[in-house]
């Protein structure tokens, strides 16, 4: 799987939309909302309610991973393209 990390960490809409993907199936099993999460230590034993249910880590890797993966690819890596890439292309600019 190649994926350019440095690009993608880049931007902010793909950092927002990891910790989303990867916090959603934790907050919906504990029946909190993200205005719940007020706290680090809030933060903390959601983290490590979720460690101790196998389903709920599962849920938690596949939303991340549904996150990261490219759908108008083939496969699981970014496209040739993608991976030359220096910055996050701005849309409607090749």
């Amino acid at each position: 799987m190649k994926i350019n990390w440095k690009v993608r960490f880049k931007n902010p809409v793909f950092i927002f939309q990891l910790i989303g993907a990867i916090l959603s199936p934790a907050l919906v099993y504990a029946g909190l909302s993200f205005t719940d999460l007020t706290t680090w230590n809030t933060l903390g034993d959601l983290l490590v309610q979720a460690y101790g249910n196998p389903i709920l880590l599962f849920a938690m890797f596949y939303a991340g991973y549904n996150a990261i993966t490219d759908p108008t690819t083939k496969g699981h890596s970014d496209s040739p393209q993608a991976m030359n890439y220096n910055e996050p292309k701005e849309n409607g600019k090749w």
